[in-house]
């Protein structure tokens, strides 16, 4: 997303000076850009609007049964203690969780809100702060607009949105926790004195450190992205902050091995490695490597057949139109003069590592369902995203650079924004529908449950309600009754047995 790279390093671009970018139809930088493209933000916006709204139909489900139960009554200590004891080693995740589970059935509608707003706001100061450091003035409503195309691609172009954004357990895991690790860059682009290039590294390793106890996959992405830093700095940094860039990336680099130590040594990872028999089986096992490949390569296969990434292509396009030189930006020079294909490619690369480091990390645990296990692949795909703007960035320079008229550019790229978010907005709708559905029943039995418990009842029958292959007590024909226990427990009851039919 560094569209102004070379800006920091080079000239001016042509036609920058007064009277600049009024060739080929209008200023897209004036007050009318400000006003269309803040316009344009309107439609991912009212898309996120939407989703937040569909919150309130979500209801607990799958790991969540158990999760609510030992909250209440342990508290959220409880929660994170089982989790290092027991579950899976996870602190920081066992922390977000009981967050959230905290407050039952509420925790669960507010956190596509809660959460939604957080990524977004955290995509939209790391915009900002990008552009700042890059020396680029670009329309007021652009950086929304870029990081609310970001974010509504991120959460809504992925195959299962519901396990992506709704369901808590898996979101602040795989889609919550790479957002938290791009946003612990912000300190490091608005460093401007020596306190602010001192607390950049100190809060980089502190980010790590909490990275490793929430999620091996994305910890996995930030080490490869860092690692490629560490390399490539040579090519990428000036030489007077290129020392300071592998530190910090070291920095980081440092804390997510920490984190992840503290992570494999805890009770919690050994017992759930046993439990799927990852013990005993090696992932860098040569036919674990392999078949993790044959899966990645079914992964990428979806990935890059769906069609409304390309929003965020049009996202970084209509950023490198309406960029300009800032008036005034400091002239002492960070980035070596703009490679776009350098740039890309080292991109590329880091995304397709770190995807197949990921799927072969969670082989052992899903085996040939991890194609299907769509929450882990966001992980990585949000480097995905990122990369796909930056190089609509670069496509937009390169065409205001090239001189002439931009304005169709820029009305296809709006355009194409446009048809994303519609395109995402019809398969929302319908899991809207679902979840409406899903909640009135599970609503029903809800109560009845709770008023034969009051009855004095101690075992009763559950029915299991499902929403987008989500796991349920006796679901799969009643060949799967985990996790029955834990309802019971919810219900204050002894046992639950299978319904088979809503009360």
């Amino acid at each position: 997303m560094a569209v102004g790279a070379s800006s920091v390093t080079v000239p001016p671009d042509p036609g920058e000076g007064p009277g600049a970018g009024r060739e080929g139809g209008g200023d897209p930088r004036g007050s009318r850009g400000r006003a269309w493209t803040a316009a344009l933000a309107l439609l991912p916006l009212g898309l996120h609007a939407a989703a937040a709204y569909l919150g309130r139909y979500v209801r607990p489900s799958a790991d969540e049964w158990c999760f609510l139960p030992l909250v209440r009554d342990e508290g959220v200590s409880g929660l994170v203690g089982r989790f290092y004891l027991t579950d899976n080693g996870r602190l920081g995740n066992g922390l977000l969780v009981g967050l959230y589970a905290k407050f039952p059935v509420a925790g669960h509608q507010w956190y596509g809100l809660v959460s939604g707003v957080l990524m977004l706001g955290l995509l939209w100061a790391l915009t900002v702060a990008l552009l700042r450091r890059a020396g680029q003035d670009v329309p007021r409503g652009v950086p929304l607009l870029v990081a609310s195309m970001i974010t509504a691609v991120f959460l809504f172009a992925t195959p299962n949105t519901y396990k992506t954004f709704y369901w808590p357990a898996a979101s602040v895991s795989h889609t919550l926790a790479p957002v938290l690790a791009c946003a612990a860059a912000i300190p490091l682009l608005r460093a401007r004195d020596r306190r602010g290039r001192v607390t950049a590294p100190a809060v980089v390793l502190l980010a790590g450190v909490f990275m490793g106890t929430l999620s091996e996959e994305a910890s996995v992405v930030a080490l490869v992205v860092l690692s490629g830093v560490v390399l490539f700095a040579g090519r990428l940094f000036t030489e007077r902050v290129r020392a300071y860039a592998r530190g910090w990336s070291l920095a980081g680099m440092a804390g997510v091995a920490v984190g992840t130590l503290l992570l494999v040594t805890s009770p919690g990872s050994r017992n759930r490695r046993e439990r799927f028999g990852a013990e005993t089986t090696s992932m860098l096992a040569p036919e674990s490597l392999t078949a993790s490949l044959r899966g990645y390569v079914r992964i990428l296969e979806t990935i890059l057949t769906t069609w409304q990434y390309a929003g965020a292509v049009a996202a970084g396009v209509l950023l490198g139109l309406l960029a300009s030189r800032r008036p005034g930006a400091p002239a002492r020079r960070v980035l070596l003069p703009c490679r776009p294909l350098l740039l890309t490619g080292l991109g590329a690369a880091a995304f397709l590592v770190s995807g197949y480091l990921c799927t072969v990390i969670t082989y052992p645990v899903f085996g040939p369902r991890v194609v299907t296990a769509e929450r882990t692949w966001n992980d990585y795909l949000l480097l995905y995203v990122l990369l796909l703007v930056a190089a609509g960035a670069f496509l937009g320079r390169a065409l205001r650079l090239r001189g002439g008229g931009t304005g169709a550019a820029t009305v296809l790229a709006a355009a194409l924004c446009a048809v994303t978010v519609l395109g995402l907005a019809a398969p929302l709708y319908e899991l809207g529908h679902d979840m409406r559905v899903r909640a009135q029943k599970w609503d029903r039995q809800d109560r009845w449950l709770r008023e034969r418990v009051a009855e004095g009842a101690k075992v009763l029958p559950y029915k299991p309600v499902s929403v987008s292959g989500m796991l349920e007590p006796f679901s799969a024909n009643g060949t799967r009754p985990w996790p029955a226990r834990c309802v019971a427990d919810y219900y204050h009851l002894d046992k639950v047995t299978r319904g088979t039919r809503l009360p």
